[in-house]
Formats: structure tokens, C-alpha cells, sequence
């Protein structure tokens, strides 16, 4: 009577967990050690005031998923938003537009912003960095010259992304809303699959049939539009479209992502990761803000979390490579 060797069952692979979801530990981690230092942290209002800080850079972090999962990086973001925002108001309160035109011309600026930026680097053969760093300079300065140099009401459509809806903050609703499109469209289009193909191996992308220049200007437009919509949340908080809107959020969008888990050459990305990225930033800067933690030392804090990140990144990389 014979028997059959049948493979022995592996246990939990704590390693393969914690390499997949090692933002999503350090959160509870974080979370739980806040919870034992001030017992304000799981306050309810508290946790609104996370979920409305984290609404705008999430929002912006999930179109910067694109880019870097096709191994680009967009600096132009922060300055996208501020634009759109300052476009959107401008087009209502001094254009004399119909107010229901302010969030698409708001989302139009956003898109055209990351038209121009893809396309110099996919046809005009800049590094995605120089092309992005340029539109940073461009759009900022436009945003002034629009503005000079003031503050602009915003319309009422925009003002209403600020706004709550019954015992909801408007923002929250967007934020989740949102990051199901992006999931939806990185996971489950061609635009996705394009994009970590391109990201994974753009010669090879090439060769297979796969329209490289496109999908680069693609992720630049999907990134642009989030910008916008990220912009015009921000300033519908604010009550006001400022020319310094969104300054530096592009460096917190892109530590979202990669702390999310993405890598930053390409080909690795997860919608879910940058929101649970963008948590990590929020909760550490709100907790910080209750233990009465110095804003410097605070932006001292999430750099060094974002270089622990990107050294994780890279020991991945090795790791997959061995």
C-alpha cells in the first residue's frame, strides 16, 4: 500500500505580513501608544479632526499613486491645488461665471496643469523630477499673478466641499468616495494595468505594445485632477483661495504613498496603502499636537519617518531581487 508525500503546511509568515503591511502594523502601534500617552486622542471629535486633516493630502496622495507606480514623482501638486483653487473662486467671484462651473473649472486647471507636466516629460524627454519642479515654479507664480498676491472668496460650490453634511464632514465623505475611484481605476482598468506595467519595466512595456508616452501623460492628468479636487477641499475649509495654499504638500503626498508601500521605482503601489500612508502622517502630527510636541520638532519626526520608510523600500527591493 503506497502513500503519498503530501507538502508540509506552512505556518503564518509574520516576515511576508509585515513586508506587506507594515504601515498598516505601525498605524495600530501608533495609534494604541497615543491612546496610553492622552486619552483625548480616541476622542470622537478628535478622530473627526483627523479624518478632515487627512481628507486633503490623501485625496492628493492618491493621484501621486499614479505617477509613482509608473515610476514617475510629481512635485507640481501642491501648487496644482493652489491654482485650481484660486481658479475655481476667481472664475465665480471676479469672471462672472455661473457658480456651478467653479469645481469643473477648478478640476479643468488640474487637468490641464497635469497635461503639460506629462507631457514635457513623456515627448519633451525631461526626467519626470525637472518637468514637475518646473510646473511647480510655473503654476505657483501663476496662482499669484491671478490672485496678486491676495486671498480670493471662494464660490459656494467650493466652499460646500468644506462643509459637513448632517453629522459628517463633507471632506471625509470625498475622501472615501475618491479613493474608491482610484482603487477602481488603478486595480481594475487599463489605465491601471498600463501604468505598473510601465512602472515594472517600461522597455519591456514597449516592446509588448503598450503606448508608454501616453500612459505617462495619463497619470500626470489623473494626478493633476486630484490635486484639484485636494485644492478646492482645502479651500472650501479655509473659506478663501490663498496664493500659499498647499505649500509643501506635495512632499507630504509622496511620503503618504511610500510609506503607503509603494516603491519609488515604479511598478509597486495600493490606493489602500497611501491612505493608511496619509494616516500614519495625520495621527503623528495630531498626537504630537496633544502632547504640546513643538512644530519643529514635529517636522523633525515625520522626516525621520519617511526616511525609515524609504529604507524599508529599499530592503524590499533587495530582498525580491535575492
Amino acid at each position: 500500500m503506497s502513500s503519498v508525500a503530501t507538502a508540509p503546511k506552512k505556518g503564518f509568515d509574520f516576515k511576508a505580513f509585515l513586508a506587506n503591511n507594515g504601515a498598516l502594523v505601525g498605524l495600530v502601534i501608533l495609534c494604541l501608544a497615543l491612546f496610553i500617552a492622552t486619552p483625548r486622542f480616541l476622542t470622537g471629535p478628535n478622530l473627526l479632526n483627523i479624518g478632515i486633516q487627512v481628507s486633503t493630502i490623501a485625496v492628493m496622495a492618491f493621484g501621486m499613486t499614479f505617477v509613482i507606480v509608473a515610476a514617475g514623482i510629481d512635485l507640481s501638486v501642491g501648487s496644482v491645488a493652489a491654482l485650481s483653487a484660486m481658479g475655481s473662486s476667481y472664475a465665480v467671484t471676479t469672471a462672472g461665471l455661473p457658480d456651478g462651473l467653479s469645481i469643473p473649472v477648478g478640476l479643468a486647471i488640474g487637468a490641464l496643469s497635469g497635461w503639460v507636466t506629462g507631457a514635457m516629460s513623456a515627448y519633451g524627454k525631461l526626467p519626470t523630477f525637472i518637468a514637475s519642479l518646473a510646473m511647480l515654479t510655473v503654476v505657483r507664480g501663476l496662482t499669484l499673478v491671478i490672485s496678486d498676491g491676495r486671498p480670493i472668496s471662494t464660490s459656494a460650490s467650493v466652499s460646500w466641499l468644506g462643509d459637513d453634511l448632517g453629522p459628517i464632514p463633507v471632506p471625509i465623505i470625498i475622501l472615501l468616495l475618491s479613493g474608491l475611484l482610484a482603487a477602481f481605476v488603478l486595480n481594475r482598468t487599463v489605465i491601471g494595468k498600463n501604468a505598473f506595467a510601465v512602472g515594472g519595466n517600461t522597455e519591456a512595456a514597449r516592446l509588448s505594445g503598450i503606448p508608454v508616452k501616453k500612459v505617462l501623460v495619463t497619470v500626470f492628468v489623473i494626478s493633476g485632477l486630484f490635486a484639484a479636487l485636494s485644492g478646492m477641499i482645502l479651500a472650501g475649509r479655509l473659506d478663501s483661495a490663498q496664493p500659499t495654499l498647499a505649500s509643501g504638500y506635495e512632499l507630504d503626498a509622496i511620503a503618504a504613498v511610500v510609506i503607503g508601500g509603494a516603491s519609488l521605482s515604479g511598478g509597486v503601489g495600493r490606493i489602500s496603502g497611501t491612505l493608511i500612508g496619509a494616516l500614519v502622517l495625520a495621527v503623528i502630527r495630531n498626537g504630537l499636537n496633544l502632547l504640546s510636541v513643538s512644530a519643529f520638532w514635529q517636522q523633525v519626526v515625520i522626516g525621520a519617518v519617511i526616511a525609515i520608510a524609504v529604507g524599508f523600500d529599499v530592503l524590499r527591493r533587495k530582498n525580491v531581487k535575492h
